[in-house]
């Protein structure tokens, strides 16, 4: 009988742990999107697209409020000033001045690339779906310059309706993310976003300079530097409608 009990012990012991980890490591992915995005934000950043014959630069504005609403407006070059895109809860749109038309972008072209950069619509709309579709699971943690390093695994559930088989994260305790690896449904590496500057911005420490970069084209990856950002900051719901979006007022 204590035999039992003594195995019964150990199996919710060993489930229990389970759990706690998969629950630390899903609260460490969810706080390095908080930290990222604060509860409201205004950021000026520069992207860059390379190519092996040519490069292109510009700069935009972006607004986040909440877990699923968002802005990005181009400021430069002066060819492309006024191009935006909005996010709102699932949906995204963009407007292009030239046309003077504002696009829905569909769920089907979620994975194709934002303004011909390396980045996805997806990436651009950052979504909580790695939070809400997915389980989490700490594979290693380290010790790197006095911070500690998460290595996360984060497999989609079976009905999730995502693109990758599994993403990989490396996150700081701090809840800087290091790298964001994407695995295709045959596991393997396709794409990885990573932290090339980390530094004290808006009274926090962010990545301030991110490149994206694909394993298939490793002379072609997009970089985005954050020029300026400002925290926690009073944005008005109108700021994030389809009218704005159009006729920019602020």
């Amino acid at each position: 009988m204590a035999a039992r009990i003594s195995v019964l012990l150990v199996s919710l012991l060993l489930v229990t742990s389970a759990m706690a980890d998969e629950r630390d490591a899903a609260t460490i992915v969810k706080d390095a999107i908080d930290h990222w995005r604060g509860l409201s934000s205004d950021t000026v950043m520069t992207m860059v697209i390379h190519r092996p014959d040519w490069e292109r630069s510009m700069t935009m504005r972006g607004w986040t409020k909440g877990d699923d609403r968002s802005l990005v407006r181009v400021l430069e070059p002066r060819k492309d000033r006024g191009n935006g895109t909005l996010t709102d809860d699932n949906s995204m749109w963009s407007y292009s001045p030239k046309v003077n038309r504002v696009i829905k972008i569909p769920s089907s072209m979620m994975g194709q690339s934002w303004m011909g950069s390396d980045f996805s619509n997806k990436d651009v709309a950052r979504a909580d779906d790695i939070v809400d579709q997915y389980d989490h699971s700490i594979l290693s943690s380290e010790e790197v310059d006095g911070i500690t390093v998460y290595e996360i695994e984060a497999i989609p559930h079976e009905e999730a309706a995502v693109v990758w088989g599994r993403e990989v994260l490396s996150i700081r305790d701090d809840h800087v993310v290091l790298t964001h690896k994407f695995y295709d449904q045959d596991g393997e590496l396709v794409k990885t976003l990573t932290s090339l500057e980390i530094a004290e911005m808006g009274g926090r420490v962010i990545a301030k300079r991110q490149r994206m970069s694909k394993v298939e084209t490793p002379d072609e990856w997009t970089e985005i530097q954050v020029v300026s950002v400002d925290y926690e900051v009073e944005l008005k719901d109108s700021l994030f409608t389809l009218s704005n979006l159009r006729n920019p007022r602020e």
